[in-house]
């Protein structure tokens, strides 16, 4: 009897194991929207397993407030080890190409969902530069679409002596920080919003800002009218704060007065915690940010800052900013840095979600 009972589990386990079949799901189909006067990368894809027989099960409800949730703090803390590691991002010195390769890996590596990887090389007296951007969404789209930026290289020209093609220029907070968030962007929009986007999105990661915003200028000038852009989010030095979680939000001209009230009302319908959050107007291009060219062109157009301008009661001013000195162990507030990039992120998707 013993032996017949051990038989017929045997059979009946060997009939289960037989009935399993594994199911691989197909990437999502990449987009072919083309953003204006760049030249395409060729990042490597991932092979395409087969289609599932089976129907996709049902997408489960989108809210903003969910994704923002996923925005993973460690993984931005190791781009930006990975960032500062090169040494130094200015476009002068060995370390700023490692930093461009480690980007384009990065992005090369989520082109599997859908995103369009591209770049525009450009100079500056002399000085060769390279923009890179990221795109995700609906194809065959001229118009409506979300920027949002930040630069990736730096500089320590408040250093003595300091040599630009030779010397360290870490640019921890400045920019590896806004860099970093826009990679962690990628991921989580790539694994938890990408179904729901109705208009695209594209991340810009700019070069030679710190050469007075040249790589973005530089983008500006290939735009075609009407401009493909019906919003601008810039993303610039989020990671030093010992005292407050406060944010500066610049807005560039009348017509960026929406999207700055927007951001206020992100800010506390996502209960995003930034305290304070103090818009700032821009009236014109002293304020070294990328925003400043799709802003006084007329696109609606943003920066989100630690603060720009005079220290005051809640910032006591970053000493470490343009020097040799801005290393990872300076970010001093990893929490408002998170708090920034979940901002940037309630935005973003609140435009490109709505249509």
């Amino acid at each position: 009897m013993r032996s017949l009972s051990r038989a017929i589990a045997v059979s009946l386990l060997l009939a289960a194991c037989a009935s399993t079949v594994s199911e691989a799901v197909p990437p999502p189909t990449a987009t072919q929207a083309t953003i204006p006067a760049l030249a395409t990368a060729s990042p490597t894809r991932a092979p395409s397993p087969s289609p599932s027989p089976s129907p996709a099960p049902t997408a489960a409800p989108f809210a903003i407030a969910d994704v923002l949730a996923k925005v993973n703090p460690f993984r931005m803390n190791e781009h930006l080890l990975a960032l500062t590691r090169v040494g130094s991002r200015d476009p002068r010195h060995p370390g700023h190409a490692l930093a461009l390769s480690y980007i384009k890996e990065q992005l090369g590596a989520l082109s599997y969902y859908g995103w369009k990887i591209e770049s525009q090389r450009t100079a500056y007296q002399g000085i060769p530069l390279e923009n890179v951007f990221a795109s995700i969404g609906p194809e065959g789209q001229a118009t409506g679409w979300t920027l949002v930026s930040a630069h990736y290289d730096s500089t320590a020209n408040r250093t003595p002596g300091w040599r630009p093609a030779v010397d360290p220029a870490p640019g921890a907070d400045d920019n590896a920080t806004g860099t970093a968030a826009l990679l962690e962007l990628a991921r989580v929009i790539s694994e938890n919003a990408r179904g729901a986007l109705r208009s695209r999105i594209v991340l810009a990661f700019f070069d030679g800002e710190e050469l007075f915003f040249k790589g973005s200028a530089a983008y500006m000038a290939t735009l075609p009218r009407p401009y493909p852009y019906k919003a601008a989010i810039n993303l610039d030095m989020v990671g030093f704060n010992p005292i407050a979680d406060r944010l500066d939000l610049l807005w560039y001209t009348a017509a960026s007065a929406g999207l700055r009230d927007q951001t206020l009302r992100a800010n506390q319908t996502y209960a995003v915690g930034v305290q304070p959050l103090n818009p700032q107007f821009a009236a014109d291009g002293t304020t070294i940010m990328d925003a400043a060219p799709f802003g006084l062109a007329g696109i609606p157009s943003i920066a989100i800052c630690q603060r720009y301008g005079e220290s005051d009661a809640t910032f006591p001013g970053n000493p470490t900013f343009h020097t040799v000195h801005d290393t990872p162990d300076k970010i001093t507030n990893p929490r408002l840095w998170l708090k920034a990039t979940q901002l940037t992120l309630a935005v973003a998707l609140e435009l490109a979600t709505s249509g």
